[in-house]
């Protein structure tokens, strides 16, 4: 088994109307998040970013001028549930925030065997509906970091 490595992204999609994608968790349903991911050995954290995006959600970001790395992150103790994942003895990850700005609410193409539904949610229902408190803050971060497209960006 090849260990993940205990860093990640966290990168939150977002509306101008600051509606936040969240995908509810396959491996823990009922329980709700933004896209979320494990760098890779060579990543940078944005290329891990663009790749989790576009592997959970079908999401090009490049498409949307790029992610936007927020220089916010949280380490955290991994949930018992996933510790395996992690080499022996890990017991906190470091995760780094991202956003992702687009004009209106997309249509998403889920990685099935990650997650089950997504829900686009104004940003203080969406913050209230994760069960991740880095998660959490990071929403309530977004009022202000957002920044607006042109409602015509592809």
């Amino acid at each position: 088994m090849r260990y993940k490595i205990p860093i990640s992204i966290l990168a939150l999609v977002y509306t101008n109307d600051l509606d936040v994608l969240l995908l509810e968790r396959a491996d823990y349903p009922g329980h709700w998040q933004s896209v979320t991911g494990s760098q890779e050995p060579g990543e940078t954290l944005a290329e891990t970013a663009r790749r989790e995006l576009a592997e959970e959600t079908g999401i090009d970001a490049l498409r949307y001028g790029d992610v936007v790395d927020w220089k916010l992150q949280h380490d955290f103790e991994i949930y018992r549930r996933w510790a395996y994942r992690y080499p022996p003895g890990t017991t906190t990850n470091t995760e780094y925030v991202f956003a992702l700005a687009v004009p209106t609410q997309l249509r998403v193409t889920l990685a099935p065997r990650e997650h089950l539904r997504y829900v686009w949610l104004p940003w203080r229902e969406a913050a209230a509906r994760c069960f991740s408190w880095t998660n959490r803050a990071a929403i309530e971060a977004l009022p202000a970091h957002a920044i607006a497209l042109p409602r015509n960006t592809p």
